[in-house]
């Protein structure tokens, strides 16, 4: 008998672990690793990024050593982005304390970045832990939802936001649009970051030793 999550896909084809394998974290990146990387390089170019990459399609705006961020293509509104482990953690409880961290440092900027391209700074921060708590891919990831002043009219009255719900698929050349903006704003928001850190600590550089990875 097939469990809730694998009528959604096969149990051994995991969506969020293709994403992370079709855009591989550049050599030596990781936040606190001591090569002398700047954060932007977990920022895709644009060359990089293609929906052809995965199938279905994908849209993605962060690739680092321990984390990835895409839009979700069921959104629940326009902007509605995931940020997951790269590898395969299926519950908070099962992340170790360099993917916490690095988590823990990307939301934020994540969270800003959603704000300043959708034009809505009210958002909820979502995060799921197995199929009672509507976890429909069992893989770590959280919710960044904008909430705009006017939502769109769904016909259930449950909330939606812990389950599928109404949603509709993201469209390639929208979802291809709204991420390359998300990229080009966190972009600008990691070297505003990383200026002001070296004009703060000279060499040593945003955080000290952790803002070279």
């Amino acid at each position: 008998m097939p469990s809730e999550l694998d009528l959604h896909y096969p149990p051994d084809a995991c969506p969020f672990c293709g994403i992370a394998a079709a855009y591989p974290v550049p050599s030596s990146h990781g936040l606190w690793r001591k090569e002398k990387e700047t954060l932007g390089n977990a920022v895709p170019e644009e060359e990089e990024c293609g929906v052809e990459r995965t199938s279905p399609s994908s849209f993605l705006v962060l690739r680092s050593k321990d984390v990835v961020a895409f839009l979700d293509i069921l959104p629940m509104t326009g902007g509605h982005l995931l940020v997951a482990t790269r590898n395969h953690k299926v519950k908070v409880a099962d992340m170790d304390a360099e993917e916490s961290r690095e988590i823990g440092f990307w939301l934020p900027l994540l969270a800003r970045t959603v704000a300043k391209v959708t034009g809505v700074t009210d958002y909820n921060i979502v995060q799921n832990n197995g199929a009672r708590a509507a976890q429909v891919v069992p893989h770590v990831h959280f919710h960044i939802i904008p909430r705009p002043e006017t939502m769109p009219e769904i016909k259930s009255k449950s909330w939606t936001m812990f389950g599928r719900g109404q949603r509709d698929d993201l469209d390639d050349e929208e979802g291809a649009r709204i991420a390359g903006e998300m990229r080009r704003v966190l972009r600008e928001d990691i070297e505003r970051i990383e200026k002001a850190a070296y004009e703060r600590d000279g060499d040593r550089g945003p955080r000290g030793k952790r803002a070279k990875l």
